[in-house]
């Protein structure tokens, strides 16, 4: 009290300190409860009852540091850091709200604004959100951005980005694979149940004019049961094992590493230290695994050739996990009974590609993510890891170059 009279600052004068805090702090709290709906990935902590802290979130704890933080700087006249990001809208660009979501806590550049003002916005650029593939991330790109540290990832697989490149720059790139582990199961089980009850087809047949009457030999087989073995039991992976669980499914699974024996049992799920062995005893395969020079090619001619002629392939990962030349002559000559595709190589194929004219296989445009929740939960784990490296702090998804 005594420096406050000595300073001789007036009551008006603290009053204005006070409400200039308290509405950095109101601001704050408001655009935190805005960028954490229900389903959010980024958990809102509470006390207890007894006021004892929880167990810290850095996906949190960045989101929310980020959000004051952003906050103070508006309020002193700085600018928030800038994240590149292809477009908004257009048919290649960041959807409306995620670009909403951005705009709470950096300043959105465009590829367009960078290259038409690259002087000032090459060194505004501190991260790159990337949506969809996009932008792409070349070395030239790297070079004229001598402020980036960071480059979000909306998605969990990396494949389109040298990883070794980017980490010769001291660029850290991270990824969102809680955001999509869910949505991506439930694509690879929607999947597996149209081609087994023949949905496709039978929704032509019931819509055609041609239709007079329904033949009572036109049949599907049966998902309970039936054996399905997973290749990359990762989040993914054991997302599938827990919904087939519920058909009481015999479930097999490949990984580069045996899960622990209680997870294996929570789900009934066997691990098969060979590949053959679990092509050789399912009736339906689901590919679930990261695209790598290990894995490019997976799914070969001799690896079809194991299975049996009445099972069905299915592809939730990457297109080049399969030799599609390969699937194409496997599936003409009724090797294998069908298969199922979200992913190809490329996407879309071209339009006179030989397994578009098929009948017993089902094409989906990637759509294994593309839900309105999980697009949502993609950018907000995306910032969260933006904003933990620029605030300093752990990263919750970080992807290492091998």
């Amino acid at each position: 009290m005594f420096r406050f009279m000595q300073k001789k600052c007036d009551l008006s004068e603290f009053g204005g300190r006070f409400t200039l805090l308290f509405t950095a702090w109101r601001k704050h709290a408001q655009q935190t409860a805005a960028v954490l709906p229900s389903r959010s990935l980024i958990p809102v902590l509470r006390a207890n009852s007894r006021g004892s802290p929880l167990a810290d979130n850095p996906s949190l704890r960045g989101l929310c540091s980020g959000t004051l933080k952003a906050n103070l700087q508006v309020m002193a006249g700085e600018e928030l850091p800038g994240v590149l990001i292809l477009d908004v809208g257009g048919t290649h660009g960041v959807l409306e709200n995620l670009a909403v979501l951005l705009k709470k806590h950096f300043r959105v550049i465009t590829l367009k604004e960078f290259h038409e003002n690259k002087e000032e916005m090459r060194k505004k650029i501190q991260s790159i959100f990337i949506f969809e593939c996009r932008p792409t991330i070349d070395r030239e790109l790297l070079q004229s951005l001598p402020n980036l540290k960071v480059i979000g990832n909306s998605g969990v697989g990396v494949d389109h980005l040298d990883l070794k490149m980017i980490s010769n720059f001291g660029v850290k790139v991270t990824n969102t694979p809680h955001a999509v582990a869910d949505s991506t199961a439930d694509i690879g089980m929607a999947l597996m149940l149209a081609s087994a009850r023949r949905l496709v087809e039978g929704c032509q047949i019931a819509v055609s004019p041609d239709t007079k009457y329904f033949a009572v030999n036109w049949l599907g087989v049966e998902v309970t049961k039936a054996t399905l073995g997973i290749i990359g039991m990762g989040n993914i992976g054991y997302k599938v094992a827990q919904r087939a669980r519920a058909f009481n499914m015999r479930i097999l699974y490949r990984n580069r590493n045996r899960r622990r024996k209680e997870e294996e049992e929570a789900v009934g799920a066997h691990y098969c230290e060979k590949m053959e062995d679990l092509l050789q005893q399912s009736d339906f395969v689901m590919l679930v695994v990261n695209l790598t020079p290990e894995t490019h090619k997976l799914i070969g001619k001799k690896e079809l050739g194991l299975m049996k002629p009445t099972a069905t392939l299915i592809n939730i990962s990457r297109g080049a996990v399969i030799d599609q030349d390969a699937l194409v002559e496997a599936l003409q000559n009724k090797v294998i009974r069908a298969a199922a595709l979200d992913v190809t190589y490329p996407e879309p194929l071209p339009r006179d590609h030989p397994l578009l004219k098929l009948n017993n296989i089902i094409i989906t445009p990637h759509i294994g993510t593309a839900t309105v929740q999980a697009i949502r939960m993609m950018a907000e784990e995306a910032i969260a890891n933006i904003l933990a490296v620029l605030n300093g702090q752990p990263i919750p998804s970080e992807v290492f170059p091998k």
